[in-house]
Protein backbone atom coordinates (compact mmCIF):
# COMPACT_ATOMS: atom_id res chain seq x y z
CA UNK A 1 0.00 0.00 0.00
CA UNK A 2 1.43 3.35 -1.06
CA UNK A 3 -0.17 5.37 1.81
CA UNK A 4 -0.33 8.52 -0.33
CA UNK A 5 -2.47 10.28 2.28
CA UNK A 6 -0.67 9.18 5.40
CA UNK A 7 -1.13 11.70 8.25
CA UNK A 8 -3.72 13.62 6.17
CA UNK A 9 -7.16 14.59 7.51
CA UNK A 10 -9.98 14.84 5.00
CA UNK A 11 -13.51 16.21 4.99
CA UNK A 12 -15.86 14.61 2.44
CA UNK A 13 -19.49 15.53 1.78
CA UNK A 14 -21.93 13.02 0.36
CA UNK A 15 -19.59 10.41 1.80
CA UNK A 16 -22.00 7.54 2.36
CA UNK A 17 -22.87 6.54 -1.20
CA UNK A 18 -21.74 6.74 -4.80
CA UNK A 19 -18.66 8.80 -5.59
CA UNK A 20 -18.35 10.03 -2.01
CA UNK A 21 -18.30 6.52 -0.58
CA UNK A 22 -15.78 5.25 -3.13
CA UNK A 23 -13.54 8.22 -2.36
CA UNK A 24 -13.89 7.73 1.37
CA UNK A 25 -12.79 4.13 1.01
CA UNK A 26 -9.80 5.03 -1.16
CA UNK A 27 -8.70 7.82 1.16
CA UNK A 28 -8.72 5.50 4.15
CA UNK A 29 -6.87 2.82 2.19
CA UNK A 30 -4.22 5.45 1.48
CA UNK A 31 -3.80 6.37 5.15
CA UNK A 32 -6.11 9.34 5.66
CA UNK A 33 -8.49 9.95 8.52
CA UNK A 34 -11.88 11.07 7.28
CA UNK A 35 -14.82 13.07 8.53
CA UNK A 36 -17.67 11.63 6.48
CA UNK A 37 -20.52 14.13 6.11
CA UNK A 38 -23.90 13.02 4.81
CA UNK A 39 -27.62 12.85 5.63
CA UNK A 40 -27.74 9.04 5.60
CA UNK A 41 -27.30 8.44 9.31
CA UNK A 42 -27.63 4.65 9.23
CA UNK A 43 -25.00 4.39 6.51
CA UNK A 44 -22.81 6.85 8.41
CA UNK A 45 -23.01 4.76 11.58
CA UNK A 46 -22.06 1.69 9.57
CA UNK A 47 -19.03 3.51 8.16
CA UNK A 48 -17.91 4.54 11.64
CA UNK A 49 -18.09 0.93 12.78
CA UNK A 50 -16.33 -0.33 9.66
CA UNK A 51 -13.46 2.14 9.95
CA UNK A 52 -13.28 2.57 13.71
CA UNK A 53 -10.63 5.09 14.68
CA UNK A 54 -10.10 6.20 11.09
CA UNK A 55 -13.49 7.75 10.33
CA UNK A 56 -16.09 9.83 12.09
CA UNK A 57 -19.54 10.56 10.72
CA UNK A 58 -21.42 13.85 10.95
CA UNK A 59 -24.99 14.48 9.84
CA UNK A 60 -24.71 17.29 7.30
CA UNK A 61 -27.29 18.69 4.90
CA UNK A 62 -25.08 20.78 2.63
CA UNK A 63 -28.01 23.05 1.80
CA UNK A 64 -27.63 24.28 5.40
CA UNK A 65 -24.41 26.30 5.80
CA UNK A 66 -24.40 25.94 9.59
CA UNK A 67 -24.32 22.17 9.24
CA UNK A 68 -21.32 22.34 6.91
CA UNK A 69 -19.47 24.55 9.35
CA UNK A 70 -20.32 22.27 12.27
CA UNK A 71 -19.14 19.19 10.38
CA UNK A 72 -15.81 20.82 9.51
CA UNK A 73 -15.31 21.88 13.12
CA UNK A 74 -16.07 18.29 14.12
CA UNK A 75 -13.31 17.05 11.79
CA UNK A 76 -10.81 19.39 13.42
CA UNK A 77 -11.96 18.48 16.92
CA UNK A 78 -11.82 14.74 16.27
CA UNK A 79 -8.55 14.54 14.34
CA UNK A 80 -6.64 17.70 15.17
CA UNK A 81 -6.70 19.58 11.88
CA UNK A 82 -7.72 19.55 8.22
CA UNK A 83 -5.70 18.96 5.04
CA UNK A 84 -8.18 17.94 2.33
CA UNK A 85 -11.71 19.00 1.43
CA UNK A 86 -13.83 17.12 -1.11
CA UNK A 87 -16.98 19.15 -1.85
CA UNK A 88 -18.96 16.38 -3.45
CA UNK A 89 -22.54 16.12 -2.15
CA UNK A 90 -25.30 16.86 -4.60
CA UNK A 91 -28.48 15.80 -6.34
CA UNK A 92 -30.28 16.53 -9.59
CA UNK A 93 -32.03 19.66 -8.36
CA UNK A 94 -34.68 21.44 -10.44
CA UNK A 95 -35.72 19.16 -13.29
CA UNK A 96 -36.44 20.24 -16.84
CA UNK A 97 -35.74 23.34 -18.87
CA UNK A 98 -36.80 26.95 -18.66
CA UNK A 99 -40.47 26.22 -19.24
CA UNK A 100 -40.51 24.07 -16.10
CA UNK A 101 -38.27 26.39 -14.07
CA UNK A 102 -39.34 27.97 -10.80
CA UNK A 103 -37.47 30.58 -8.82
CA UNK A 104 -37.66 28.33 -5.77
CA UNK A 105 -36.29 25.33 -7.69
CA UNK A 106 -33.49 27.40 -9.16
CA UNK A 107 -32.46 28.76 -5.76
CA UNK A 108 -32.62 25.34 -4.12
CA UNK A 109 -30.40 23.86 -6.85
CA UNK A 110 -27.85 26.65 -6.53
CA UNK A 111 -27.78 26.32 -2.75
CA UNK A 112 -27.23 22.59 -2.95
CA UNK A 113 -24.70 22.43 -5.77
CA UNK A 114 -22.91 25.78 -5.72
CA UNK A 115 -23.34 27.58 -2.39
CA UNK A 116 -22.44 24.35 -0.57
CA UNK A 117 -19.10 24.25 -2.42
CA UNK A 118 -18.43 27.84 -1.45
CA UNK A 119 -19.33 27.13 2.18
CA UNK A 120 -17.16 24.03 2.32
CA UNK A 121 -14.27 26.13 1.06
CA UNK A 122 -14.99 29.13 3.29
CA UNK A 123 -15.35 27.22 6.54
CA UNK A 124 -12.34 25.01 5.83
CA UNK A 125 -10.08 27.93 4.95
CA UNK A 126 -8.78 28.88 8.43
CA UNK A 127 -8.02 25.25 9.22
CA UNK A 128 -6.19 24.64 5.93
CA UNK A 129 -4.16 27.81 6.51
CA UNK A 130 -3.28 26.59 9.99
CA UNK A 131 -1.74 23.46 8.43
CA UNK A 132 0.33 25.52 5.99
CA UNK A 133 -1.79 24.64 2.98
CA UNK A 134 -3.96 21.87 1.65
CA UNK A 135 -6.06 20.59 -1.23
CA UNK A 136 -9.67 21.22 -2.19
CA UNK A 137 -11.43 19.12 -4.83
CA UNK A 138 -14.90 19.99 -6.10
CA UNK A 139 -17.28 17.76 -8.03
CA UNK A 140 -18.48 19.29 -11.29
CA UNK A 141 -20.01 17.40 -14.25
CA UNK A 142 -19.77 16.97 -18.02
CA UNK A 143 -22.98 19.02 -18.06
CA UNK A 144 -20.71 21.98 -17.28
CA UNK A 145 -18.99 21.49 -20.64
CA UNK A 146 -21.92 21.12 -23.04
CA UNK A 147 -25.70 21.14 -23.17
CA UNK A 148 -27.84 18.04 -23.36
CA UNK A 149 -26.41 16.08 -20.45
CA UNK A 150 -28.54 17.42 -17.58
CA UNK A 151 -31.28 19.95 -16.72
CA UNK A 152 -30.65 23.68 -17.06
CA UNK A 153 -30.26 24.52 -13.37
CA UNK A 154 -27.98 21.56 -12.61
CA UNK A 155 -25.78 22.25 -15.64
CA UNK A 156 -25.47 25.93 -14.77
CA UNK A 157 -24.50 25.19 -11.18
CA UNK A 158 -21.87 22.65 -12.24
CA UNK A 159 -20.38 25.11 -14.73
CA UNK A 160 -20.16 27.64 -11.92
CA UNK A 161 -18.36 25.05 -9.77
CA UNK A 162 -15.69 24.76 -12.49
CA UNK A 163 -15.14 28.51 -12.59
CA UNK A 164 -15.26 28.78 -8.80
CA UNK A 165 -12.49 26.19 -8.63
CA UNK A 166 -10.33 28.24 -10.97
CA UNK A 167 -10.79 31.64 -9.34
CA UNK A 168 -10.41 30.32 -5.79
CA UNK A 169 -7.24 28.50 -6.85
CA UNK A 170 -5.82 31.89 -7.81
CA UNK A 171 -7.16 33.55 -4.68
CA UNK A 172 -5.81 30.94 -2.28
CA UNK A 173 -2.48 30.18 -3.95
CA UNK A 174 -0.65 32.47 -1.53
CA UNK A 175 -1.76 30.16 1.28
CA UNK A 176 -0.45 27.06 -0.54
CA UNK A 177 -4.00 25.80 -0.95
CA UNK A 178 -4.65 24.04 -4.23
CA UNK A 179 -8.17 23.95 -5.71
CA UNK A 180 -9.21 21.67 -8.56
CA UNK A 181 -12.34 19.99 -9.87
CA UNK A 182 -13.24 16.55 -11.10
CA UNK A 183 -15.69 16.28 -14.00
CA UNK A 184 -17.58 12.96 -14.04
CA UNK A 185 -19.47 11.64 -17.04
CA UNK A 186 -22.21 9.03 -16.78
CA UNK A 187 -21.34 7.28 -13.52
CA UNK A 188 -23.53 4.46 -12.22
CA UNK A 189 -24.75 6.06 -8.98
CA UNK A 190 -28.21 6.61 -7.46
CA UNK A 191 -28.20 10.30 -8.45
CA UNK A 192 -29.95 9.54 -11.74
CA UNK A 193 -32.87 7.81 -10.07
CA UNK A 194 -33.09 10.50 -7.42
CA UNK A 195 -33.30 13.05 -10.22
CA UNK A 196 -36.41 11.24 -11.47
CA UNK A 197 -37.94 11.32 -8.01
CA UNK A 198 -37.29 7.64 -7.25
CA UNK A 199 -36.76 6.40 -3.71
CA UNK A 200 -33.35 5.13 -2.60
CA UNK A 201 -33.95 1.47 -3.43
CA UNK A 202 -35.31 2.22 -6.90
CA UNK A 203 -32.43 4.64 -7.52
CA UNK A 204 -29.92 1.95 -6.64
CA UNK A 205 -31.63 -0.47 -9.02
CA UNK A 206 -31.50 2.10 -11.80
CA UNK A 207 -27.79 2.63 -11.12
CA UNK A 208 -27.23 -1.11 -11.49
CA UNK A 209 -29.13 -1.09 -14.79
CA UNK A 210 -27.04 1.83 -16.04
CA UNK A 211 -23.86 0.02 -15.07
CA UNK A 212 -25.00 -3.03 -17.05
CA UNK A 213 -26.36 -1.34 -20.16
CA UNK A 214 -24.67 2.04 -20.40
CA UNK A 215 -21.46 0.92 -22.07
CA UNK A 216 -22.65 1.90 -25.53
CA UNK A 217 -22.92 5.56 -24.49
CA UNK A 218 -19.19 6.28 -24.53
CA UNK A 219 -16.03 5.22 -26.35
CA UNK A 220 -14.63 3.43 -23.30
CA UNK A 221 -17.29 0.76 -23.80
CA UNK A 222 -18.59 0.72 -20.24
CA UNK A 223 -20.36 2.94 -17.79
CA UNK A 224 -18.25 4.82 -15.32
CA UNK A 225 -17.97 3.54 -11.77
CA UNK A 226 -17.65 5.60 -8.59
CA UNK A 227 -14.18 4.14 -8.18
CA UNK A 228 -13.10 5.79 -11.45
CA UNK A 229 -13.86 9.20 -10.00
CA UNK A 230 -12.35 8.32 -6.62
CA UNK A 231 -9.00 7.63 -8.27
CA UNK A 232 -8.98 11.07 -9.88
CA UNK A 233 -9.95 12.75 -6.61
CA UNK A 234 -7.23 10.83 -4.77
CA UNK A 235 -4.65 12.04 -7.25
CA UNK A 236 -5.75 15.68 -7.05
CA UNK A 237 -5.81 15.56 -3.25
CA UNK A 238 -2.40 13.92 -2.92
CA UNK A 239 1.09 15.40 -3.03
CA UNK A 240 1.51 13.74 -6.44
CA UNK A 241 -0.56 16.66 -7.77
CA UNK A 242 1.40 19.31 -5.86
CA UNK A 243 2.02 21.27 -9.09
CA UNK A 244 -1.62 21.18 -10.22
CA UNK A 245 -4.15 23.83 -9.27
CA UNK A 246 -6.96 25.79 -10.88
CA UNK A 247 -7.89 23.12 -13.39
CA UNK A 248 -10.04 20.00 -13.74
CA UNK A 249 -9.86 16.37 -14.76
CA UNK A 250 -12.57 14.97 -17.03
CA UNK A 251 -13.40 11.35 -16.18
CA UNK A 252 -16.11 10.44 -18.68
CA UNK A 253 -14.99 7.45 -20.71
CA UNK A 254 -14.58 9.74 -23.72
CA UNK A 255 -18.19 10.92 -23.65
CA UNK A 256 -17.23 14.51 -24.53
CA UNK A 257 -14.76 13.63 -27.30
CA UNK A 258 -17.34 14.44 -29.95
CA UNK A 259 -20.49 13.14 -31.57
CA UNK A 260 -21.07 9.42 -31.65
CA UNK A 261 -20.04 9.40 -35.29
CA UNK A 262 -16.55 10.51 -34.25
CA UNK A 263 -15.83 7.29 -32.38
CA UNK A 264 -18.43 4.67 -33.42
CA UNK A 265 -17.83 3.29 -36.95
CA UNK A 266 -21.39 1.98 -37.02
CA UNK A 267 -22.96 5.36 -36.32
CA UNK A 268 -24.18 7.39 -39.31
CA UNK A 269 -22.18 10.49 -40.16
CA UNK A 270 -24.13 13.75 -39.94
CA UNK A 271 -24.29 14.30 -43.71
CA UNK A 272 -25.18 10.68 -44.30
CA UNK A 273 -27.99 10.92 -41.77
CA UNK A 274 -29.25 14.24 -43.18
CA UNK A 275 -29.43 12.78 -46.71
CA UNK A 276 -31.04 9.55 -45.51
CA UNK A 277 -28.34 7.40 -47.07
CA UNK A 278 -28.20 3.77 -46.00
CA UNK A 279 -24.87 1.94 -45.68
CA UNK A 280 -25.79 0.02 -48.84
CA UNK A 281 -26.40 3.24 -50.75
CA UNK A 282 -23.08 4.63 -49.54
CA UNK A 283 -21.31 1.49 -50.70
CA UNK A 284 -22.92 1.76 -54.13
CA UNK A 285 -21.83 5.41 -54.39
CA UNK A 286 -18.30 4.44 -53.40
CA UNK A 287 -18.23 1.77 -56.09
CA UNK A 288 -19.47 4.26 -58.68
CA UNK A 289 -16.77 6.74 -57.66
CA UNK A 290 -14.08 4.07 -57.84
CA UNK A 291 -15.28 3.06 -61.32
CA UNK A 292 -15.21 6.68 -62.48
CA UNK A 293 -11.69 7.23 -61.19
CA UNK A 294 -10.41 3.93 -62.55
CA UNK A 295 -12.08 3.28 -65.92
CA UNK A 296 -11.35 -0.07 -67.53
CA UNK A 297 -8.37 -0.09 -69.90
CA UNK A 298 -9.26 -0.20 -73.64
CA UNK A 299 -8.69 -3.60 -75.24
CA UNK A 300 -5.40 -4.02 -77.03
CA UNK A 301 -5.22 -5.45 -80.53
Amino acid sequence: MSQRLQHKIAFITGACSGIGLATTERFIEEGARVLAADIQDDAGAALEARFAGRLKYAHCDVAQPAQIQAAIERAVAEFGGLDIVFNNAGAGGQRGGMEEMTVEGWDATMHLLLRAVMCGTLYALPHLKARGGGAIVNTSSVSALASGFAPVAYSTAKAAVLHFSKVTAADLARHRIRVNAVVPGFIATPIFGAGFGMDRQASQQLAATLAERGGSLQPAGRTGRPEDIAEAVLYLASDAAAFITGTHIVVDGGLTIGTRASWDPAAPRPLQEALGLTPEALQALAQQRAAALNPPSPPTS
